[in-house]
């Protein structure tokens, strides 16, 4: 059973960014999909944090792993909530890492709370992501994981160079930027947002499954900027770092903060 009532009825509750709904696994006792106007946002299974059937979702653990393997006490700042996926995980497996995670839509977050409660110790605030960001003293994380979506589209303010420089400064110097973005072939967003991110960072790399980053099907990219580990990626994941980004990248330009 859920932490509340029949775990097999969805749950739907107005947000923000439209309807949002927790639907239940029925293939695990305590799995559950959150989307929002029928988007699939993020996958939590209470009972098993590294369980991770989203592509980007493992690619994202993939990466944390990487860069956590031979840490005990980190700070970790997360830019969009959701189900907390990837909070989640990151405290079962390091437990000692302070983590704060930043969302923007107070709704979600109750909606959250209520069914699938999240380890006390990870601290949540309400708020805009670049504001946040933006407030937070300089070097204060050694990892900031951004996914931060309005339904399908990623807001201007976390994808222009003004973010990039942002995440730059609140990053220790052996930190790291870990990003989730989604596209539509030929990847021309992918192209501007590595653009933008190397205006910033001196290394940067793109993450995902090879059809994805050949630009044969829509899907996600993860774009990492900072201090980028050895990513062991699987069979059907390719990932493109130094002369092979540059030509990926091509003429694309990085995009300039808009006013706001």
């Amino acid at each position: 059973m859920g932490p509340h009532g029949n775990r097999r009825a969805p749950v739907h509750v107005a947000v923000a960014g439209g309807l949002a709904e927790l639907r239940p696994d029925p293939a695990r006792p305590q799995g559950w999909t959150l989307l929002v106007d029928s988007v699939p946002q993020s996958y939590v299974d209470l009972a098993d944090p590294e369980y991770l059937p989203f592509p980007y979702e493992r690619q994202l653990g993939t990466v944390m792993r990487s860069w956590s393997a031979d840490r005990v006490r980190e700070t970790v700042l997360h830019l969009g909530g959701g189900g907390l996926t990837l909070p989640r995980l990151l405290h079962h497996t390091h437990p000692g890492f302070s983590q704060v995670v930043v969302e923007r839509d107070p709704a979600i977050l109750a909606l959250v709370s209520r069914f699938l409660p999240f380890p006390e110790q990870i601290e949540v605030r309400i708020g805009d992501a670049r504001a946040e960001l933006e407030s937070v003293e300089p070097a204060g994380f050694g990892l900031i994981v951004s996914d931060v979506f309005v339904g399908v589209h990623m807001p201007g303010s976390v994808a222009d160079v003004g973010f990039a420089r942002a995440a730059r400064r609140a990053i220790r110097p052996d930190g790291l930027l870990s990003m989730n973005l989604t596209d539509v072939p030929p990847l021309a967003r992918t192209r501007i947002q590595a653009a933008t991110a190397r205006a910033a960072f001196d290394d940067v790399a793109l993450y995902g499954d090879l059809d994805v980053v050949r630009g044969r099907r829509v899907g996600n990219v993860i774009l990492l900027a900072g201090n980028v580990p050895m990513i062991r990626g699987g069979k059907h994941e390719r990932v493109l770092r130094g002369d092979d980004l540059t030509n990926f990248i091509g003429g694309a330009r990085p995009l300039l903060d808009e006013p706001r």
